[in-house]
């Protein structure tokens, strides 16, 4: 087994001239760099716009205060579909045991095989929407599906155990693959595509693992997972952000109150509710995967535990690739959109 450690891309998203912005009933112009929206309008939030900063500072102060109804991450998620389906990914929906799927699916620009991205719990595929885009310069195909109860997905028909999501992604992805692709998971997202690669291996070209579940827990490392998860206030929120992402997201106590909100939908709850300790690949599973591996774990990992990255080291196969990529915490698309993308399409290159 290979232990890379990939140099930094070093690379920065292309300036986008200036974007409006509106809070409350003032439009303010700032400089953006990232592909970030996350405003009821759709303008664009950058990296560095500090009148945007400034409000967020003084939002700080209320993150005890009572919790108004999800508004800005509803608001990305739709304008981040607008933007996919201009950008030619369409919109579809595929049925399942669990409810209709929504599913971004659409053809790229480039040469390599079909590209799947699979989110985790919580998130939603409108949350890849810069990755996605910039994978369709290089992929013939980019699909990427909401899971049961989650981004524009239904509301799933029953008990949304582990068994269910499973079984629910497994039927999607047999319907939407004619021909072998490349499956990309991140955190559960990368237990589903690890599932999927283990009883469906003649449909993955390759295998991408981003910081993935899918690793036994002891008793107390689940305890403390699901206790992260258990938010009631903007300050457990922000908490939270400031656990997945390499460094504090200046942006948090604005969604802070959606992220409360989102861990407390039916379909969120009912997965942790029926989270066991045991969920995930057998070493007999991990070993039997006979696709290219490449697996990313990043050194600003704060979610999952280091007994789950030591599980994988111990049980995939030799011919994986495991790199631990600085700046990168548990969801590497919100850290570096373009590193991410670069690592996946140069991982496609080498096995197409």
């Amino acid at each position: 087994m290979r232990a890379i450690a990939p140099k930094s891309d070093g690379g920065v998203d292309e300036p986008l001239a200036t974007a409006p912005i509106r809070i409350g009933n003032a439009l303010y112009i700032a400089p953006r760099q990232r592909t970030y929206m996350l405003t009821n309008t759709g303008a664009g939030v950058g990296d560095h716009a500090p009148v945007i900063k400034m409000v967020v500072g003084r939002m700080k102060e209320t993150l005890d205060g009572p919790l108004l109804r999800p508004r800005i991450l509803p608001a990305f998620e739709r304008f981040s579909r607008y933007r996919l389906k201009k950008r030619g990914l369409n919109v579809r929906f595929i049925e399942t045991n669990m409810g209709r799927l929504h599913v971004f699916d659409g053809p790229g620009r480039g040469s390599l095989p079909p590209i799947v991205v699979l989110h985790g719990i919580t998130s939603s595929a409108a949350a890849f929407g810069p990755l996605l885009a910039m994978l369709q310069g290089h992929t013939r195909r980019v699909i990427a599906p909401d899971a049961p109860g989650h981004g524009f997905s239904e509301v799933p028909r029953s008990l949304l155990d582990s068994d269910a999501l499973l079984d629910s992604m497994t039927s999607a992805l047999d319907q939407l693959l004619d021909e072998p692709a490349i499956v990309c998971g991140n955190s559960l997202g990368g237990a589903i595509a690890l599932h999927y690669a283990a009883h469906r291996p003649e449909r993955v070209r390759g295998l991408v693992l981003l910081s993935p579940a899918g690793a036994p827990w002891t008793e107390n490392e689940l305890k403390a997972l699901l206790g992260i998860f258990r938010m009631e206030s903007r300050r457990d929120a922000t908490a939270f952000l400031n656990t997945i992402y390499h460094r504090k997201p200046w942006f948090a106590p604005l969604v802070a109150a959606d992220i409360v909100h989102s861990v407390k939908r039916r379909a969120v709850r009912d997965l942790f509710d029926s989270a066991t300790a045991g969920f995930g690949a057998t070493p007999e599973q991990l070993a039997s995967l006979a696709m290219p591996i490449l697996f990313w774990w990043g050194r600003s990992e704060r979610l999952l535990p280091p007994s789950n990255l030591a599980y994988f080291r111990a049980h995939l196969p030799p011919h994986a690739i495991i790199e631990e990529p600085e700046g990168i915490g548990h969801c590497p698309h919100f850290d570096s959109s373009h590193a991410t993308t670069q690592r996946i399409v140069e991982f496609a290159r080498s096995i197409a």
